[in-house]
């Protein structure tokens, strides 16, 4: 299964979300890639902590060789690194990809990841996306790529008015490019249910019909504590109630 975790708003927890399931994923004993394609490099940076700063093969890479024809072509595979967790492999970002995006655009290599990844199939059990927070080259690569699509939300009204925007963007590339892309879930993150509003707007939410999924991921000063130590929730506290919430939410996409 394929998951892009799309948002085009920026600080909603996209990389915690991915990199906590895809974490849990592999914990559980599932091959699973996570492909980071935000310059931004948060996903890799949580992942690999301090050894991000290598150099290291990935995104970057991976999409400049597509600009060029080779008879021999690089494996997908040689863009893809170990993590220091067991089973869970990444496809590093690197801010490049900023300088490749233009020529990317220019010459429609759009579909390359998608083809990349049915390539690599076999070797996985599970890919999580993270795309940057904009609806770009690579967040459409992304959706493009993706079997099933996750949007974080973080309770407030902006986030709220930039859904149905960005639902849209979704059913557009369903239509246009990715006719098996199903919107799995809206995942409520940095839920506070002692609080007014985010109960009011989560509520609003279901009264509309909208997919939010269970459970919602509680606000907790640990995940700046897993941030910084680079290690998700599942290897630096699996008792912790945000651990449990990511576990039951990862074991409902699996079911």
């Amino acid at each position: 299964m394929r998951h892009v975790v799309f948002n085009q708003k920026g600080g909603v927890g996209k990389s915690t979300i991915t990199c906590n399931l895809a974490a849990i994923s592999a914990f559980q004993g599932g091959r699973t890639l996570v492909v980071d394609l935000d310059p931004q490099g948060n996903s890799t940076r949580y992942l690999m902590g301090d050894a991000a700063d290598a150099a290291m093969d990935g995104a970057a890479e991976f999409f400049e060789q597509t600009l060029k024809f080779s008879v021999r072509a690089p494996a997908t595979t040689d863009f893809i690194t170990e993590t220091p967790w067991e089973h869970l492999h990444l496809m590093p970002s690197s801010p490049r990809l900023d300088e490749l995006h233009g020529k990317l655009e220019s010459r429609y290599k759009i579909y390359k990841l998608r083809d990349a990844l049915v390539e690599l199939a076999p070797d996985y059990d599970v890919v999580y996306i993270d795309t940057p927070p904009a609806l770009n080259f690579y967040t459409r690569s992304a959706l493009i790529a993706a079997q099933g699509c996750l949007i974080p939300f973080d309770c407030d009204d902006f986030s709220r008015r930039a859904l149905y925007g960005l639902l849209e963007s979704v059913q557009e590339i369903q239509a246009d490019h990715n006719k098996d892309l199903v919107v799995e879930g809206i995942v409520v993150n940095q839920f506070q249910p002692r609080a007014n509003l985010p109960q009011r707007t989560v509520q609003e939410l279901i009264d509309e019909g909208l997919p939010v999924l269970q459970p919602y991921l509680s606000a907790s000063v640990k995940i700046k504590e897993s941030h910084e130590l680079a290690r998700p929730m599942i290897h630096l506290d699996a008792r912790h109630k945000l651990t449990q919430e990511f576990v039951a939410l990862h074991d409902a996409l699996v079911r």
